[in-house]
């Protein structure tokens, strides 16, 4: 059985990542890409499906002991774990060095104390799980072959084949490093080179250690931010600079219910959101990267903007289910592909506008074929900002009039009337002037419930949604608006969960609700942080700082999150780690250090 979501380290070479459990197995990895297939699944299944375990030896009928530390090295995406066993203490150094040619990912075994028995256990699992490898030996390595996929063993211990399951036991003592390596590699293609795991380790550090440098954030919450900053460059894929939501599929929004998706594709909004942190905290160069790779993915057809592409840009993301693999704590189904691609959401033309004017103001070089996109996008919501769409949060029930995704269209709308003004653009300035106010007229008339003094989710409900909080910081009305405030209460008082949490919107339990679906969810981790923002832009900082600490508390061990906590389980939820936790994670630390609200 897998383990909790949060029991789970990150590391990866951007370009995929791998999940490493506190007893030492990786339970998930895709080779080459993020999205790719999956060789370990176990963690949408049972060992059955894949895992590689590296740890102290066990019992075959005890469950294998789990780290009494664990940290990453520094400023890094280098994890050392470490055991205390009867017979002395030994670290395991996992990583994957970021890469050129084949992917690798490599595991050290270093004897810290004593002599520590240790086990490493193999078991390749292609396709998601379904496929057993033809493994066998090649001048003296080890090779996993199915269809176009090989994977390379290299170990510096002895192995041995038992049961589809490729060992190796040994013994390490004090400062002793024995090393194992996998490399993918097409499998037409000849072997990828030997491994050199101690020059990889070194580079890799350096590596880290330049990028943090580069960081303009200094103040109080510096280690959650640079944390945060390293989870969404190891989200990215640096061949197109395409950013992934999330590195994992079908980690439950509620544990054993249906509400299980694949996060592995570039959503426009997550993405643009990700870029304005980048940005304020002083990486132009991933900023223009995915200005590049956007520009790449909407050409030639920007009227007809997705909501989310492929990596590399891909447009077809049909969305399937794997009958084979039971789920996340039985969580069925597990999907592949992401059906919600072509779904309408308006709120995206104002993230991508927000994320170029960001760009241009923060004095990346101009391009001229993204001043002419930002023109396009506009020229389509002249014509479709009123209709109904799905909305932020992706709803699969009937399409609504949302509030937010009209906000958005207004943000979109005005950065380009900025654009314009700025003489950096050329457009029918009077007559989207005149849009710009259409929309903001609409909005507050349509969108806005004067009894209760609260925006509401969509034209003519009487929900409530936390996407609402981004009016303020987008500047569609003023913090100290009456309608903002009562808005903010209003989401305290019905969408707030005892913990202090913020939930995205009511759901119905076994009944479908506004987004089509049975079931409940967690607390939206995103959504919780700009409830934080709020408190601070009106005045409230005390409440915001202490909300802000509370979600930082959070966190696992290593300071990831997923998407969503579960008040109920008191655990994460949601797949992990998720982009769109730690870019507001960043934001309101960036806030609460401008106000001086922080401790100590």
């Amino acid at each position: 059985m897998a383990g909790r979501i949060e029991d789970y380290a990150l590391i990866g070479d951007m370009q995929t990542a791998a999940l490493v459990c506190r007893d030492g197995t990786v339970d998930w990895l895709c080779l080459p890409r993020f999205d790719s297939h999956a060789i370990f699944a176990g963690l949408l299944g049972t060992e059955e499906h894949g895992f590689w375990r590296l740890g102290p030896a066990h019992a075959s009928d005890a469950p294998p002991p789990t780290a009494a530390r664990r940290t990453y090295r520094g400023d890094s995406l280098i994890l050392e774990s470490e055991w205390d066993t009867p017979r002395g203490t030994v670290r395991v150094i996992d990583f994957m060095p970021p890469r050129d040619g084949a992917p690798q990912l490599i595991r050290i075994v270093e004897g810290v104390s004593g002599r520590v028995p240790m086990r490493s256990a193999l078991r390749m699992r292609f396709s998601y799980g379904r496929v057993v490898p033809w493994v066998h030996k090649h001048e003296g390595r080890t090779v996993a072959v199915a269809g176009p996929d090989s994977v390379w063993f290299d170990a510096e211990a002895e192995t041995y084949g038992k049961s589809l399951t490729t060992y190796s036991d040994f013994t390490v003592a004090p400062g002793e490093r024995i090393a194992f390596t996998i490399s993918w590699e097409p499998s037409h293609k000849q072997p990828p080179a030997l491994p050199e795991p101690e020059q990889s380790l070194e580079a890799t550090e350096d590596f880290w250690r330049e990028w943090v440098e580069h960081c303009t954030y200094h103040g109080p919450y510096r280690e959650a931010v640079i944390r945060s900053l390293i989870t969404l460059k190891a989200l990215t894929y640096a061949p197109t600079g395409g950013i992934v939501a999330a590195p994992t599929t079908s980690l439950p929004e509620d544990i054993g219910g249906v509400r299980n998706w694949d996060y592995r594709y570039t959503w426009l909004r997550d993405a643009a959101i990700t870029l304005s942190s980048l940005l304020r905290t002083g990486y132009r160069e991933e900023a223009r990267s995915w200005r590049e790779w956007l520009l790449r993915a909407v050409a030639g057809d920007p009227e007809n903007l997705q909501i989310m592409y492929g990596i590399a840009g891909e447009r077809e993301l049909g969305e399937a289910e794997l009958d084979w693999l039971p789920g996340y704590e039985n969580s069925a189904p597990v999907r592949v592909g992401n059906g919600a691609a072509h779904q309408l959401q308006l709120d995206v033309y104002g993230e991508v506008t927000e994320a170029l004017h960001l760009a241009h103001m923060t004095g990346l070089a101009r391009n001229d074929y993204a001043s002419l996109l930002q023109l396009k996008l506009i020229r389509y919501l002249e014509d479709h900002w009123d209709e109904p769409d799905e909305g932020i949060w992706e709803v699969r029930g009937p399409r609504r009039h949302f509030v937010h995704s009209k906000v958005m269209a207004w943000v979109a709308v005005d950065r380009t009337i900025k654009l314009i003004e700025s003489g950096d653009a050329d457009g029918p300035l009077e007559r989207w002037r005149e849009l710009r106010d259409d929309i903001h007229r609409d909005v507050c008339e349509k969108g806005y419930d004067k009894e209760r003094n609260t925006f509401t989710q969509s034209y003519g409900s009487k929900e409530l949604d936390a996407s609402l909080l981004l009016i303020p910081q987008m500047g569609f009305l003023p913090p100290d608006d009456k309608r903002v405030i009562g808005t903010i209460e209003a989401i305290q008082r019905e969408l707030s969960t005892e913990d202090g949490f913020i939930l995205r919107y009511p759901t119905q339990g076994d009944d479908e609700g506004v987004d089509g679906l049975p079931g409940d969810e967690g607390a939206f981790l995103a959504c919780s942080f700009w409830m934080a923002d709020d408190l601070a832009m009106i005045g409230r900082v005390d409440e915001a700082r202490k909300l802000f600490e509370k979600l930082l508390s959070l966190r696992n061990d290593l300071g990831l999150l997923a998407e969503e906590w579960d008040p109920r389980l008191q655990r994460q939820v949601g797949n992990f780690p998720q982009a769109f936790s730690h870019v507001p994670l960043i934001d309101t630390a960036l806030r609460l250090t401008a106000s001086g609200a922080y401790g100590g």
